[in-house]
């Protein structure tokens, strides 16, 4: 008999996008190996994508936890890589523990995992040095994105701010449209390419385009936290046509 993992989400509450690629991804991982997931989530009041109310809404992620806990998931991802990386440099760490202690005050001990921790992990986890970023924040948010990502310890040479304010458009945006905007970064000189440094904005489908028009590893927030659920599962980081970091190379 297959053994079956509970997902637990911590999501922003105009989030439609993490609900989507995280099961279709661990639903791809299905067709190859016998574990089977169910999907759990709970949500944090946001609608547009300002410091205020991410601050407001990383409030509300103690209580998402505890919740959650109450339904015994086995792993849960905190599913906004923004509002971590601005309540400043390194806030993943303690968020992580912050709510891990959460769930076992409550009984159900789980790993709590960060979209903006994961990210920064898989960078590591492919040996990146270089890379380039899509996010679809406006350019102050993106700007401390990519100041975050640095003082983790890479080179961001490039990035593009899509300028998208309200975070339902964010998950409007077409990910067919990716592959021409990378095309505008210097991504010959990057040893990766982050394509989406949001968990929101869509960009599954155009992972494969992108790496085989660039032949180069394509990381997004969502593949990054798969990647990360998997490893805590301790199960195989492997998902067919997720890109490079669940390609079973790492």
């Amino acid at each position: 008999m297959s053994k079956r993992y509970r997902i637990g989400q911590i999501v922003p509450s105009s989030n439609t996008t993490m609900e989507t690629e995280i099961p279709a991804m661990l639903r791809l991982r299905e067709a190859i190996r016998p574990e089977r997931f169910t999907f759990h989530s709970s949500r944090m009041r946001m609608k547009k994508v300002v410091k205020e109310e991410l601050a407001a809404m990383d409030a509300e992620s103690d209580r998402c936890a505890l919740e959650l806990s109450d339904a015994r998931v086995d792993v849960l991802g905190y599913a906004c890589l923004v509002a971590i990386m601005a309540m400043g440099h390194g806030y993943h760490r303690v968020s992580q523990k912050r709510l891990t202690e959460q769930t076992i005050a409550n009984g159900g001990a789980a790993p709590v995992l960060t979209s903006a921790g994961a990210l920064v992990d898989a960078l590591r986890v492919i040996g990146a040095k270089r890379i380039v970023v899509v996010a679809p924040y406006m350019v102050p948010l993106t700007e401390l994105v990519v100041d975050y990502i640095r003082n983790e310890g890479f080179e961001v040479i490039a990035y593009r701010a899509l300028e998208i304010p309200d975070n339902l458009d964010v998950g409007r945006h077409d990910p067919s449209r990716l592959p021409d905007i990378v095309k505008t970064l210097p991504y010959q000189e990057a040893d990766a390419i982050v394509l989406s440094a949001c968990v929101q904005m869509p960009s599954l489908p155009a992972v494969p385009q992108v790496e085989a028009m660039t032949g180069k590893p394509v990381i997004t927030a969502a593949i990054a936290t798969t990647y990360a659920m998997l490893r805590e599962l301790d199960l195989e980081p492997i998902v067919p046509g997720a890109g490079a970091l669940l390609s079973g190379a790492y």
